[in-house]
């Protein structure tokens, strides 16, 4: 993951080192940042044992050895380097949010409060449909590329498509580390800027009850969910539940289902025994592609969430449900026939069995040709390790930073667990109550995107979706 590229080539280091002659440590020692250093003092000792790290400082390409150096560096002192580096250029940024172009005025006031003669331009792009990752790879052809950094979704193509082949470099900032109680070359992942959560809700305005995921794949129900087309990291949801803890989830939940509901699931899951084996997966990951047999043949697909919420919270939505991303509740504008009680949110209801929705999220990277990396590097400590540089995304409920010291100040000052208090403390709009990140990934049983275990299914398991036939509305 993070350090992948990096490792391949520190393993050919060693190799050559150790033909050599050469003393080593261990390759993975060498990855995380451990290596074993307890030889005997000498002058041909020391040689042996800075050699390897030489070796390694030379494999790394202009900007990897720049990230090494400001992972060991503090934000006031990367906004130096950002000073230094970009006064008076332009910035390019591209990401799957446009809240990028939020947080980029912020970051440039906050440099100016060090030095107040500091100005840089900025250009933020957006790319639809998905492009980004086409972008990102036409720009590494280049010597130097356009864009500094990169705010991206969808693990599966970013291990694939973006750190695998060098694209893109992972820069853990000191500050993030400490404050989840590590340190930056102890990171084996990326630097997530966020979670993301998109949740089960359905309209409750008739007398339907959803209190189990297989309801969301019953006979006849079709629940509203963005296109695994539209947005790819649908399709990661899907690979997702056939890891064994979610399959687990998905075999409990059908367990606890009524004996004639079982029924109607039973034949179709006893049809994808053969399937599992064929794909590898483990005991109970026959549950798992029985629910995403039914959900692809069931959901209702759409375009947006915006219009998903839109629709639900509708009093002529009666009995409907869908997936969706769960910060959407907070534009609802209530009016006549238009309520956010018209909706549950189905993992806060009593007795709800099952995955409550799932999360993914935004990573935060530097090219590996930026044009300005020390300053990409600043902007991305900026964005994780302070509440002002996290709030661009900070005022929606189900987004919440990767840094918990962040996310507590965030909570303090928009309070989205008690979003749908009034001034008086009383519960006015329940499903506008956002449990938080603690109780999703527990209690809620939120299925959250592991980019390899994503790219190690996609071909098998991604294949087998191609195949199944989708649900055609009328």
């Amino acid at each position: 993951m993070k350090k992948k590229v990096v490792s391949l080539l520190m393993i050919c280091a060693l190799s050559v080192g150790m033909l050599a002659g050469c003393g080593s440590s261990e390759t993975q020692n060498q990855a995380t940042g451990s290596a074993d250093n307890t030889q005997t003092a000498g002058t041909e000792t020391v040689a042996e044992t800075k050699t390897p790290e030489a070796a390694d400082d030379a494999n790394l390409t202009a900007t990897q050895q720049i990230i090494k150096q400001a992972e060991g560096m503090t934000l006031e002192e990367l906004a130096q380097k950002a000073i230094e580096e970009s006064n008076g250029k332009t910035f390019y940024g591209v990401g799957n949010s446009s809240r990028g172009k939020a947080a980029l005025p912020l970051f440039i006031e906050y440099l100016q409060s060090i030095d107040p003669s500091y100005s840089m331009e900025f250009d933020w792009q957006q790319p639809k449909n998905n492009k980004i990752f086409e972008q990102l790879t036409a720009d590494s052809l280049k010597p130097e590329g356009t864009f500094a950094m990169t705010l991206i979704q969808d693990g599966n193509q970013i291990e694939s498509k973006m750190t695998q082949t060098g694209i893109l470099d992972t820069f853990i900032p000191k500050e993030w580390a400490e404050a989840n109680g590590t340190t930056p070359d102890a990171v084996d992942g990326y630097l997530a800027l966020q979670t993301l959560n998109k949740v089960f809700e359905y309209n409750c305005t008739g007398s339907k009850v959803y209190d189990n995921c297989w309801d969301f794949v019953a006979e006849d129900t079709h629940a509203l969910f963005m296109d695994i087309d539209s947005e790819v990291v649908g399709k990661n949801f899907l690979y997702m539940l056939t890891e064994d803890k979610y399959a687990a989830m998905l075999k409990d939940a059908f367990n606890a289902l009524p004996a004639d509901e079982q029924a109607y699931f039973q034949p179709t899951i006893d049809e994808m025994e053969s399937e599992a084996n064929d794909l590898g997966l483990g005991a109970d990951g026959k549950y798992a592609l029985a629910w995403i047999k039914l959900w692809v043949g069931s959901y209702n697909a759409q375009t947006d969430d915006g219009p998903i919420c839109n629709t639900l919270v509708s009093d002529s939505a009666t009995d409907q449900c869908g997936l969706l991303v769960y910060s959407k509740l907070r534009s609802v504008e209530e009016s006549a026939g238009v309520s956010v009680n018209n909706i549950k949110v189905a993992a806060y209801q009593d007795g709800y069995k099952g995955i409550g929705g799932y999360g993914y999220c935004h990573y935060l990277f530097v090219t590996d040709n930026s044009p300005l990396p020390w300053t990409a590097c600043a902007f991305i400590a900026y964005m994780t390790c302070t509440e002002d540089g996290f709030s661009a995304w900070g005022k929606d409920m189900g987004g919440y930073s990767a840094n918990p010291e962040v996310a507590k100040a965030i909570e303090a000052t928009y309070q989205h667990s008690t979003g749908g208090n009034d001034e008086n403390g009383n519960v006015v709009y329940e499903s506008k109550n956002d449990r938080g990140f603690d109780w999703w990934s527990t209690d809620g049983e939120l299925v959250l995107e592991d980019p390899e275990y994503c790219a190690s299914v996609s071909f098998t398991v991604g294949s087998w979706i191609e195949l199944l036939p989708k649900y055609t509305a009328e």
